[in-house]
């Protein structure tokens, strides 16, 4: 069996991929660690009573997963790997797969020092930081990093019955990604580069594609929609949104690809289709308001809830 935990860390993300056998674990895999803060200014206070949020660390613990087989990062945004710290204080990992290590000897980027640089510059070292502090850290607690290339589709096979592909945005990108880090971690700041590559962040996000016993799920990281539009769209049977439902992820054009098989609202039809046992568990909600996801005509996954999907045989 398959389970999908699509982790409420209120903004971010983070998901957890478990194979099991009965009650044995057989493979764990987390995507992306969330943020370093379940508070923001636009949501209710953490200490509302209606709040679920959890950090992915603190999840992972009330999960009894104390090891991590895959640890994959999609991109440095802070939503997605502010969280880090958090999970190796509490897993140890066997692989990280990431499309970017630093350097061994790396030290701190001290984004807040007189250094010179605007808001945004600082912002994406800051980022960076969040990412390589934690690294250097708990480095005994990673068995091997993997810097993946971004030049191809990583195509791998995580046991006998469950296999994932990695797809990347232009290739270019993360070889102009790694010369722009690793110059900051030399201690060559230049605001425009820095800049320049915060906002192709989300273009270089990766995307998964695992496939289980004839069923196919998305996870579409942050990736903006024309990533997607300008590639041939094959159907897969659940589809994590990209980018959190943004309008600039998620398209009418997107939507209208031949992307999705129909499997009916997430409460009763997927529930009832012969060849997919799923079953949906919402354990709680942010907004009192929010739908329970019983309208929703395909099989569409946003991070309102924290939400479990077990996808038997």
């Amino acid at each position: 069996m398959l389970v999908l935990d699509f982790i409420n860390v209120g903004n971010g993300d983070s998901i957890l991929v478990r194979e099991m056998e009965g009650e044995r674990l057989r493979f764990s895999m987390l995507v992306d660690c969330g943020h370093d803060s379940l508070e923001r200014d636009d949501h209710p206070p953490v200490e509302d009573p209606r709040s679920c949020r959890i950090f992915a660390g603190d999840f992972l613990r009330s999960q009894g997963v104390a090891h991590l087989d895959i640890l994959l990062v999609t991109h440095f945004h802070r939503d997605h790997i502010g969280g880090l710290g958090r999970v190796l204080e509490t897993v140890t990992v066997g692989e990280l797969l990431t499309p970017y290590a630093p350097p061994a000897d790396s030290g701190p980027l001290d984004p807040d020092g007189d250094n010179g640089l605007p808001k945004a510059a600082r912002n994406v070292l800051r980022c960076m930081d969040l990412y390589a502090g934690p690294l250097r850290r708990y480095g005994d607690r990673i068995g091997r990093i993997k810097e993946l290339p971004g030049d191809r589709v990583e195509c791998l096979r995580l046991t006998d019955d469950l296999t994932m592909d990695i797809l990347f945005g232009e290739p270019a990108l993360y070889p102009r990604q790694r010369a722009v880090y690793d110059a900051a971690f030399r201690g060559e700041r230049n605001g425009y580069d820095l800049i320049h590559w915060g906002k192709s962040m989300n273009v270089s996000s990766l995307r998964q594609r695992l496939y289980y016993h004839g069923k196919e799920i998305v996870l579409g990281g942050d990736a903006y929609a024309h990533m997607w539009e300008t590639q041939t769209a094959t159907p897969c049977d659940i589809l994590k949104v990209p980018h959190h439902a943004s309008l600039s992820s998620t398209t009418r054009k997107l939507l209208r690809l031949p992307l999705l098989n129909g499997l009916g609202s997430l409460t009763a039809s997927m529930t009832s289709t012969p060849a997919l046992a799923m079953l949906v568990e919402l354990s709680g909600t942010d907004d009192v308001a929010a739908p329970y996801a019983t309208t929703y005509p395909i099989a569409l996954i946003t991070l309102v809830l924290t939400m479990q999907v077990l996808v038997n045989l």
